[in-house]
């Protein structure tokens, strides 16, 4: 198997640094990550934008979801300073499949939007 395109090798490095707890509560760690036009929709089809996101998980108060686990990750480069990441996560039995578009910036890649939407039934290929 070959190995990723390294804009794609640098997005999933990304991703999975974002799965980190001790990343998703340091508001320094989620500024170096995450674009400044960063928006997401989370699982229930909110729409959150940068500075919301990193107040709600930075800020004492945030729900501890619990250890969220990624399968299934790939990625394609869409161009040369843009990648998208597919994946399935899971967090206490919730499932959901995300999608994740990285851009690459003088900074680095740095996340600009990710999706996520929950399934509750076995994936084709899952048997």
């Amino acid at each position: 198997m070959s190995e990723p395109a390294p804009g794609v090798a640098a997005a999933v490095e990304g991703e999975l640094r974002l799965l980190d707890p001790a990343v998703r509560s340091s508001i320094h760690l989620l500024v170096r990550l995450l674009h400044p036009d960063y928006h997401m929709v989370d699982s229930t089809g909110r729409c959150w934008d940068r500075a919301t996101v990193i107040t709600l998980l930075t800020s004492g108060e945030a729900p501890r979801a619990g250890q969220l686990t990624a399968s299934r990750m790939r990625g394609v480069q869409l161009a040369e300073d843009l990648v998208q990441l597919t994946f399935d996560s899971e967090v206490k039995g919730k499932r959901a499949h995300r999608s994740s578009l990285w851009r690459l910036t003088d900074a680095g890649w740095l996340l600009y939007y990710h999706q996520a939407t929950p399934f509750f039934t076995a994936r084709p290929d899952e048997g």
